[in-house]
Parts: C-alpha cells; structure tokens; sequence
C-alpha cells in the first residue's frame, strides 16, 4: 500500500518500498498528467545517496518516459531542494525526488512536487493513492532499460550550477570573504558536501568535512541533525577552534548547527535569528510562519517588530502556502526545515546555512554571542519533544481516546484554548503550549511541549506520556 504522509510517501525497503511499487506510483502520476494535459512540460527527477535511490530514479524514468512523458534527470546525488529548485526554473509540470530524507537507513521513499517546485499538496496525494490502489503490474507501460537512456524524451543533467549560483547570487559574499571564517560540515553521509563546500570555499571560508564518505547506512546513525546526533561535529568545531558547524539531513532540506562555544542550536533557535536578521540586517518587512510544533518566540518576534507570526498544520506545503498568501519573510518548522521569501517554496539547507553564515559575517559577533542578544531582547522558550512507537491495537486506542473522544489529563495550569486542526494543541495562559498528533513520516505518535524553562516543558510532556501510558 502506497500512503503519503507530511514528506512524501516513505516505506521500509523491500517491504513495501519496491520495485512494483515505484512503478506503479509513476505509472499514476503519469495517467495524472495525461488528465491534466501538462504531457508536453515534462518532468524533473532526482536522487540521494540512499540504497536503491539512483536504480529507483531510474525504475520510474521507465515508466514516465514509457507512457511519453518528457523527463529531465540529475544525474549524481543532489539536495533534494535543487530537485524542486530545477521544477521551477524550467516550468515543468512535477518534479519527483528520490529520497527518504531523515528517517533511518531501512527506508526510502519519493517526494512528488508540483508547479512551481510546491510540495504536492493532500489533493494530489490523496488522488494518486487512489489511483496507485486501482492499478496492477499489468496496467504499467514502459521502456526497456536498454531503451530509456537513449529515448529522446530524457535528458540528463550532471551539473548542479545553476541551483548554486542561485544562492550565491542572494549572499553578501564580499562580507563572507573578509570575516575569515572557520567552519566545519557535517552532510551525515548524506547530499550536501558539494554545494555547501562549493559555495563557502567560493567565499574564502576555511571549511573542514566530516562524515563525507558515501555510506547508505549513515553511520550506523540517523541522518537527521538532532541534538544526539551531533556529538561528532561538536567535538570537531572544539577541536578546531571553529566558528561554527553546520549539519544536513540526509537530503539536505534541513539543517542543525553547533556554535563556536560547541552548544547546539536547534531549528526553533535558527529560524528565530535567522528572522530577526532578515528584519534588522537585511531591511526586509512581512509576517513570518511557522507550523503548530514550532516555537513561539517566532510570535514574539515578529510582534517587537510590528509583524504577525502565521501558524499552519504540520507538513511544508502549509508553510509555502501560507508564505505566498502573506508575502512571508520566512517559513519554517521545529524538524530543521525552513525557506526565505524569493527562493523555492519549500525547505532548503543549503540557502539556510548560507544565510546564517552571511548574519555571522555581517555582525562581526560569534554565533553564541548573536544568540544570547536575542534572548535578552525577547526572552527564552525551551522545547521538549517526544516520540512514542506503539502497536496496531495501540495505535486504535490513542486515536479514539485522544482524537475522537477529545480526552486529555489534568494540566497544572490555566488553558487557554484547545485546537483540534491537525493532532491536538493545548494553549495555556502563561504562553506554554503542547501537541499531541501521529507522525506522518513514520510509526510514533508524537509530543511537542514549550514552556519558559526545560523543568517546565518536560513536565508538560510527562504528563501526556503518564497518562496515556506512552512509555509502556
């Protein structure tokens, strides 16, 4: 069964991502763009580093270019924001990435975007997991793999250019160049060694790479830049004496960093700095979004400024939607993801970091120096988060007790409003807040809680758990 969730559609391979499935799913997006007659514009597609990625590129360019479709492949291991970067520069109709993004080394997946390079919104993936469950082996047409390399209606693309100029063009990078600055990578294994390297070299960084070899299974970790995943790259940004580290999910769309006194920022910490800079150092107006799991400082922010803080459902195409509605500065969400009026409207690590290490050039400050500024101005919020596997039966239970039967437990504070948009949010009086809802990605259910100390979130978030018996 072919499901998409908040990423994509994601599976464990060689249990339900397989071959068939692969091309069973261009098979439908093919008939899709039949139906929508948008044939002639064709189709982008790329690949990560994951296991069976670039064979599995390969599976559905068969069948796309089988059922005439005009398809353009990148054709190494690219971020997957260059994927929905290529969509929009060349006005294709779909853009299909190849990846798995931060979840473990057992799955893989595709991400299916849309004009624009827009994340494709529930009406297109629901309408293709209806389509994929009416579909059989026999109902796919496509070439041989001898034929496909040769047919007029691929085109395959090696360089990653265009996508990095892009990016350079938006950095201050005669600013970069004469702050000197010492900075270690950390790609997880993963895409992002090339562009990041290419564009800090190009200003005169001093950069070091860890991690860079290509290993599908990462390490023996998780791809993703957590707090626990980044004890390699804070050992070597003490060890250099570096300014700071900057890590990549497996496809790049997110980003973690370590600061020079080797304190890890987590995604809620960037996005706020990266805001308030886009505001004060770079002059730029407008509200700013963020999804119901992301912090509230962003609120605080933006309302200093004379700005709002849009909150969206969880998933990236809320926040691109919403930032083209309001004309957002930028977009982002507590998982690492984030984006910036004038690039693609969706999450992209690479711009992320080059952007931050712009602010840290410009300001003349260490990156702790800059973060502690900003929590004298506007205070600090402390996130806890949570994540719970549980049983098919299990899963049954939580659903009905919290999200039909609307059960909750006592709280030791005020609340304010409870919303039931996506998952379940508890505001309180004091501005603390939690959520409750299943993840979309994978098999646990997930609890995000914000206070003003970590005594106070983790708290929140026990509380959730002993009453539902999540640790159990």
């Amino acid at each position: 069964m072919i499901k998409f969730g908040t990423g994509g559609w994601r599976a464990i391979i060689g249990d339900e991502y397989t071959r068939e499935n692969v091309r069973l799913l261009a098979q439908a997006l093919a008939d899709r763009m039949h139906a929508e007659d948008v044939v002639e514009r064709g189709l982008v597609i790329s690949y990560d580093r994951r296991f069976l990625s670039d064979v599995s590129a390969w599976w559905a360019i068969e069948v796309l270019a089988g059922n005439g479709i005009p398809v353009r492949v990148i054709t190494r291991p690219v971020p997957t924001p260059m994927c929905m970067w290529t969509v929009q520069q060349t006005g294709a109709a779909y853009g299909i990435a190849v990846t798995a993004s931060h979840n473990p080394a057992l799955y893989n997946g595709l991400k299916i975007f849309t004009e624009g390079g827009r994340d494709a919104d529930l009406g297109v993936t629901d309408a293709l997991t209806e389509h994929v469950a009416t579909l059989s082996a026999k109902d796919v047409r496509s070439l041989a793999p001898h034929e496909v390399h040769d047919s007029e209606l691929v085109t395959e693309q090696s360089s990653i250019n265009w996508y990095l100029d892009a990016i350079i063009d938006q950095l201050d990078l005669e600013a970069i160049r004469h702050a000197h600055l010492n900075i270690v990578l950390d790609p997880m294994f993963g895409v992002a060694q090339t562009s990041l390297q290419t564009i800090l070299v190009s200003a005169r960084c001093q950069v070091e790479v860890i991690n860079a070899r290509h290993d599908p299974l990462f390490g023996g970790r998780m791809p993703s830049p957590a707090e626990g995943s980044m004890t390699p790259l804070r050992q070597a940004v003490l060890e250099q004496g570096a300014d700071l580290g900057i890590a990549t999910d497996g496809d790049a769309d997110r980003l973690g960093i370590i600061d020079d006194q080797g304190n890890y920022l987590s995604p809620n910490q960037v996005l706020v700095l990266l805001y308030e800079y886009l505001l004060t150092g770079k002059g730029w107006r407008g509200p700013v979004v963020r999804n119901l799991s992301t912090t509230h400082l962003l609120d605080r922010v933006a309302a200093a400024h004379g700005e709002v803080c849009h909150e969206v459902p969880v998933g990236f195409k809320w926040i691109s939607a919403k930032m083209i509605e309001t004309d957002a500065v930028i977009g982002g969400e507590s998982s690492g993801g984030l984006t910036v009026r004038g690039h693609i409207p969706g999450k992209d690590g690479i711009q992320a970091a080059g952007l931050l290490v712009e602010m840290v050039a410009r300001s003349g400050k260490k990156l702790s120096q800059l973060y502690a500024e900003l929590v004298e101005r506007h205070g600090s919020l402390v996130m806890e988060e949570a994540a719970y596997g549980y049983t098919p039966e299990r899963r049954e239970e939580l659903q009905k007790r919290i999200f039909v039967e609307h059960e909750l437990p006592g709280f030791d504070r005020e609340i304010d409003r409870i919303s039931w948009e996506d998952g379940c949010k508890v505001y309180f009086a004091d501005d603390s807040w939690l959520t409750i809802r299943f993840s979309g990605t994978e098999p646990v259910i997930r609890v995000f809680s914000e206070a003003e100390t970590a005594e106070e979130a983790q708290q929140l978030s026990r509380t959730i758990a002993d009453h539902y018996d999540l640790g159990a």
